[in-house]
């Protein structure tokens, strides 16, 4: 039986492991639940909506001409995300949901309200910006100057966290076609990397779950 979403928004304004002026945010706008697979916006629409997420996860994305995708980031609670269209342009990218999840959706003008009476808030929104832009420039970059390996094995790095053995484990299930949308190549070229790591025993896969039994190798 799924928690009421009033229930979800009570939980996350009071839960201290988030900021409060996003706590609050969460209370302005209207919340909603999306099924799995949900498409939240769709890349050069124009939307002056920004989202909170209050439970579950969506997956950050774009599409080229030939569909091939490549992934931004995933945003979980307490994250917001779409308020790179808040100056009147259309998305810069497109949202879907990764597993059922709770929402608060803002539009412009109760954001601005929010902003007038909180003005620090402005300044966490431009620093959510700012990094983004960072993490654009730098993927980016990595497309152009790191071979595949090179960001796969970023990737990895940046997905698990470390355990007492030492080993570093990616706690959430992850396919290949995601690791290939967020490296930014084919799901083949990941399988065949990952096969032979595995069999070189730098990593092991437990349930779709992959743990870094060493460090990787500088070079594939």
């Amino acid at each position: 039986m799924q928690t009421p979403i009033s229930t979800l928004v009570q939980r996350f304004c009071n839960d201290p492991a988030y900021p409060p002026l996003v706590r609050e945010l969460a209370a302005q706008g209207e919340a909603r639940r999306y099924r799995k697979g949900t498409i939240l916006i769709h890349e050069a629409d124009a939307g002056d909506t920004l989202f909170l997420v209050l439970d579950g996860q969506v997956k950050v994305y774009c599409n080229d001409d030939s569909n091939k995708e490549i992934t931004f980031g995933i945003v979980g609670p307490g994250e917001y995300f779409g308020e790179m269209a808040l100056d009147g342009g259309p998305r810069s990218a497109s949202v879907v949901t990764l597993e059922s999840s709770v929402c608060t959706m803002l539009t412009r003008t109760s954001l601005l309200a929010f902003i007038g009476q909180h003005p620090e808030f402005a300044l966490d929104l431009l620093a959510k910006v700012i990094r983004r832009a960072r993490m654009a420039t730098n993927s980016a970059r990595n497309l152009a100057f790191v071979d595949v390996y090179g960001r796969l094995s970023q990737c990895l790095h940046t997905l698990a966290e470390p355990q007492p053995d030492g080993s570093q484990r990616i706690a959430k299930r992850i396919t290949h076609q995601e690791i290939a949308s967020l490296v930014g190549c084919s799901r083949e070229m990941v399988s065949r990397i990952l096969k032979d790591l595995e069999n070189g025993g730098y990593l092991r896969v437990e349930g779709y779950r992959i743990v870094l039994v060493q460090p990787l190798p500088a070079r594939w």
